[in-house]
């Protein structure tokens, strides 16, 4: 994962979660015909990347945060999707508040217990 990082970020440090979209959010959204992904039709399917998880470091943070392996690797999926369709964290704490909150309300929807991890 480190490499990883360092080849596609320049950042030469591990992480636990990596997003690789196939294209750039505007183009999906063209691509889709929608003003939003909260608009998209559930018949419709497009390829929005890869996403890939670090399983040691989902590990050591689900019992740092006291959730179960499963549970934190729900966060970390919602977390890479995300990315995926254009959140991020990254550029400023209103884009990383906005989503976090959208990571909260996907977990509730696939029924996460709640737990939080901030």
């Amino acid at each position: 994962m480190k490499a990883l990082n360092s080849m596609h970020r320049h950042i030469g440090k591990t992480t636990d979660v990596l997003s690789f979209p196939q294209m750039s959010y505007s183009v999906k959204r063209k691509a889709l015909g929608v003003k939003s992904y909260n608009a998209i039709n559930a018949q419709r399917t497009t390829l929005l990347g890869d996403i890939v998880i670090n399983l040691q470091a989902a590990k050591r943070q689900a019992t740092e945060h006291g959730l179960s392996f499963m549970e934190e690797i729900s966060w970390l999926l919602v977390h890479g999707i995300l990315h995926l369709i254009g959140y991020d964290h990254e550029k400023g704490k209103y884009a990383g508040k906005k989503m976090r909150e959208k990571e909260k309300e996907l977990l509730k929807y696939m029924g996460s217990t709640g737990k939080d991890k901030s």
